[in-house]
């Protein structure tokens, strides 16, 4: 079955503002084009990816907003979290900050592609599909199967809470998570992002970067989320150097107050960190003497298995 894209390229109301449809030149009201076999999500799509950009909420009117189709299917993908793993449409069209009718014809297309599921109570949450499709070609991927081996050896040995995290869009993303039973630490989740300043693997992390990326991290605001946090940029900036000559960082309180975190970089060939390493202790309880050279031995094997080759003498 063919769906077929028509874009109308009208006056603005009067008092409207209205950007005109890019790369869609004398469309006045004509058929742009005829997607065979595609779904209308898809034919939509692929209008969006050609610059014929259709308007958020321009069927219901109730939003004035330049956002593509695009954006709106990210709005309500970023919807759900670990606490919100499936939603009602009401709520997952409020806390994607569209209309109801909108977001009812994306999710039906998102379903239908297997992207979204609806769960016997009818409420909506990522398909198994999306999730295939993210395994696919993805190098931080990769570095979660490689490590995970060391990080269960790391587990076994030292019975603590034992992360992967990764920079990602100047947060730290958690890219897995062994934990002990009865411990919970709110903030390392997989998939959930911690602040960069606030915890031993962003800190790690920033020291093992760029300068150049240090110094306009450095150059932002630095909340503050505990007492011990760190805020000072030039207080902060002497700790990065100190745990690039170390290699490794310790943080007790600077997120979370009850925890201390001790964490090393996992290198490529420019010494620069493709990752971090870290156990986290309650607060109190920790053993250094055992958990860094441990946490050392398995990033050094980490890399070593990516294909870099790091010198454990190297400054």
């Amino acid at each position: 079955m063919a769906y077929v894209v028509v874009v109308t390229a009208s006056m603005p109301r009067q008092g409207a503002s209205r950007a005109p449809l890019r790369s869609a030149p004398k469309l006045r009201g004509q058929t742009i084009g005829v997607l065979s076999g595609q779904s209308p999500l898809g034919a939509v799509l692929a209008a969006n990816e050609r610059g014929w950009y259709p308007m958020a909420g321009s069927s219901s009117g109730q939003q004035d907003s330049r956002e593509s189709v695009i954006g709106r299917v990210a709005r309500i993908l970023a919807a759900f979290d670990r606490r919100n793993s499936a939603l009602p449409l009401s709520v997952l069209a409020e806390r994607a900050d569209l209309p109801v009718p909108t977001a009812y014809r994306l999710v039906t297309e998102l379903v239908r592609h297997g992207l979204l599921e609806r769960d016997e109570d009818k409420r909506i949450r990522v398909g198994m599909r999306l999730w295939e499709l993210s395994t696919r070609g993805n190098d931080r991927l990769t570095i979660r199967n490689i490590a995970l081996p060391y990080m269960e050896n790391l587990f076994e040995s030292l019975g603590q809470l034992t992360t992967l995290g990764v920079l990602d869009g100047g947060t730290v993303l958690y890219l897995e998570r062994l934990t002990p039973e009865g411990m919970d630490v709110e903030r390392a989740h997989i998939g959930q992002r911690h602040p960069i300043h606030a915890g031993s693997t962003g800190l790690v992390l920033l020291a093992f970067s760029p300068l150049n990326f240090q110094e306009d991290f450095l150059r932002r605001p630095l909340p503050r989320y505990t007492a011990d946090t760190v805020t000072d940029p030039g207080l902060l900036r002497r700790q990065l150097a100190m745990i690039r000559r170390q290699r490794y960082a310790v943080a007790t309180g600077i997120g979370m107050p009850d925890w201390t975190g001790m964490a090393v970089p996992i290198l490529d060939v420019d010494k620069s960190a493709v990752a971090a390493l870290s156990v986290v202790y309650a607060r109190g309880k920790e053993n250094a003497a055992a958990a860094i050279p441990a946490l050392q031995a398995a990033a050094f094997a980490i890399s070593l298995t990516l294909g870099s080759r790091p010198r454990r003498d190297e400054d």
